[in-house]
């Protein structure tokens, strides 16, 4: 075969077409310079096949072949990017957080706090108290710094209360953004398959696609693969689609290629409560088929794993044990099982610390999940030594499908999720065991002594019903201090110490309508004037054999709880602040591959000018002889 007289035109055509092509591709990089997400383009080009020609030079060249126009794209970078940008959001929420709860704790002199109430409790009003311990209006005074106390501990816990709120509905909100962007992705995948399945590159689907997934990947952690699809019948043959996969949250699978999950938020009920101090109506997370969402998943990232840990941390401190028996119980003519549960966990022996929920909830017996209705502590020695359990009531055959069997014994026991991390539940636990500790302590000496007339001693400091305006008692029945072999029975419903929270601390109402009620003496028959009492109760602000809280006297509570709170938000900011800068860091590295630079696109333009005026002036040449060719010699 022989070259035709205008095969020299046809090349210089295909370089005219791989000329234009490369400056329309330059026109539209210029043109996007500041379109988020935008990834530069560029003509992939390659020498058209040459043509044996059976001359001495054997083969000619055909030009040039124009293959594709394709994103500058490097997927390493964008797998780092999400990695980083899961942890940024992750800890950009707890710094959000913390700062707030740091907020409600502070006492500066201008925010009134606990060292401001307790030193005006303890020292000014008690100080002057012991002055003139007879006197009514002195006590009266000293009740309501006693108030103020009860005050700043029932307004943090609704200033909690309204964090953990937030917090709650932000997962809602996160939630739907997620579901959001999971149909916006596989519409957009969808798009991409019918486009490449006819041979061509959906590059600005594909922008969009990753500048969703980048969005995706602050809420929660991700990993994406793509796979070539073949033809069923030629499994060599690519046909030009690909099954593109997303899976969240430790490898849940979110969506494939044009079918996606939705997930939805159900608040709990109010006897499904983990602790005691929740609010009612934390959701938890479902898939939309009703399978569970795992949210307590240690590989789960993003700002929705920082909400989690905000919301329900309670630095690993949830209820956890060893079945030890099985029983059954007749509550009101029906048959209840019950289960006992041995704890070894030094703030689950102690009821003061406890946070278990008040309302029923779920308990989880050897991977088997069961309502119950309500629960006993109790404490008994066993050569020498103490055993302390717990009784749960399962509810019903309307909550649980199945009863319980003999063979839960020895299996582990544990409600609530263990989550290594300080969130609501645990300040709220903490300041609730401060409460009860120091109402106990203050309570027990008063009840020790008599007032300046000599009357019995009482209880200055109570918790309020949460559905009426009723006090508890706390009778000592329900103390094992009180009992002669340090046994303890307790159910959650008895007017133990467990039943004072932050939220519901306060003053004897009798003793705010009588302030002579107030005991100050210890011996019946000493004058009115004696405080010897009192002094014992000054003793309690700094004194830990009288009142240890965390190994520090009662009065360094704020300093302990601050420790937490500093550190946490610390960690939180310091954590932001390097995973910021890691995201730029890596942004920019992509940017450096896919972005758009207006001087390279400058000479490109030029460059491919040059091309298209080269190969046109080419063109024009050839014309010419082809016009001498034709015209002149009569070919």
């Amino acid at each position: 075969m022989s070259t035709s007289q205008f095969f020299g035109l046809n090349i210089a055509y295909t370089g005219l077409l791989a000329a234009n092509a490369a400056l329309n591709t330059t026109s539209n990089n210029i043109s996007n310079v500041q379109t988020e997400g935008y990834s530069r383009q560029q003509v992939v080009q390659q020498a058209s096949d040459a043509l044996r020609v059976f001359q001495t030079y054997g083969c000619a060249g055909a030009g040039v072949d124009t293959i594709a126009i394709e994103r500058v794209r490097d997927e390493f970078y964008d797998a780092k990017f999400w990695i980083n940008s899961t942890k940024h959001g992750e800890y950009s929420i707890k710094e959000y957080y913390m700062k707030q709860i740091e907020d409600y704790f502070v006492d500066d002199g201008v925010a009134t706090g606990f060292k401001t109430n307790f030193n005006q409790f303890m020292m000014t009003g008690l100080q002057a108290l012991m002055n003139n311990p007879a006197d009514t209006d002195t006590k009266a005074q000293f009740i309501g710094y006693a108030g103020n106390l009860a005050e700043y501990f029932n307004g943090m816990a609704s200033s909690l209360e309204a964090v953990q709120k937030d917090i709650n509905q932000e997962i809602k909100l996160k939630v739907d953004e997620i579901n959001s962007l999971a149909s916006e992705i596989a519409t957009l995948n969808k798009q991409i398959n019918v486009i490449e399945l006819n041979g061509g590159r959906a590059n600005e689907l594909r922008d969009r696609r990753t500048l969703l997934l980048d969005q995706l990947s602050a809420i929660v952690d991700i990993e994406t693969k793509e796979i070539p699809i073949t033809d069923p019948y030629n499994p060599d043959m690519l046909t030009g689609a690909n099954r593109f996969l997303v899976t969240i949250a430790g490898g849940q699978l979110l969506l494939d290629t044009a079918d996606y999950k939705q997930l939805e938020c159900i608040a709990r009920p109010s006897y499904e409560k983990v602790n005691q101090s929740d609010i009612d109506g934390l959701y938890e997370i479902f898939w939309s088929d009703g399978q569970e969402f795992n949210i307590y998943n240690s590989q789960m990232g993003g700002q929705l794993q920082g909400l989690v840990q905000m919301r329900d941390g309670n630095n690993g401190e949830n209820f956890k044990g060893t079945v030890i028996s099985t029983g059954t119980m007749n509550v009101d003519g029906a048959t209840r099982d019950t289960v006992t549960i041995r704890v070894d966990a030094d703030y689950l022996q102690d009821l003061n610390k406890c946070n278990l929920s008040d309302q029923g909830g779920v308990i989880n017996l050897g991977n088997q999940l069961f309502h119950y209705d309500a629960w006993a502590y109790q404490c008994n020695y066993v050569d020498g030594q103490p055993v302390y359990t717990y009784t749960f009531q399962l509810s019903g055959s309307d909550k649980n499908e199945s009863r319980l069997t003999t063979d839960r014994i020895g299996k582990a026991a544990s409600i609530g999720a263990d989550l290594q991390y300080q969130g609501i539940p645990y300040y709220m636990n903490q300041m609730n065991e401060w409460c009860r500790n120091f109402a106990q302590k203050f309570n027990d000496i008063l009840n020790s002594g008599f007032t300046s007339d000599g009357k019995n001693g009482s209880n200055l400091f109570t918790a309020k019903y949460l559905t009426d305006a009723e006090e508890y008692d706390f009778p000592d029945e329900f103390r094992y201090d009180h009992q002669e072999d340090g046994s303890m029975f307790v159910t959650d419903s008895s007017d133990s110490y467990y039943r004072l929270m932050a939220k519901n601390f306060s003053i004897a109402e009798a003793m705010v309508e009588n302030a002579d009620l107030l005991a100050t003496k210890k011996i019946q028959g000493d004058g009115a004037e004696q405080n010897d009492l009192l002094e014992e109760l000054k003793l309690m602000a700094n004194d830990k054999d009288r009142m240890s809280y965390r190994g520090s006297s009662a009065g360094e509570f704020l300093e302990r709880i601050l420790s937490d709170v500093a550190l946490n938000t610390s960690n939180a900011s310091t954590f932001t602040t390097n995973y910021t800068n890691i995201t730029k860091s890596v942004d920019n590295q992509r940017i450096s591959i896919s972005g758009v630079d207006e001087d390279e696109e400058a000479v490109n333009l030029v460059k491919y000018q040059n091309a298209y005026n080269l190969s046109a002036k080419m063109i024009q040449t050839l014309t010419e002889v082809y016009d001498r060719l034709i015209l002149e010699t009569g070919v």
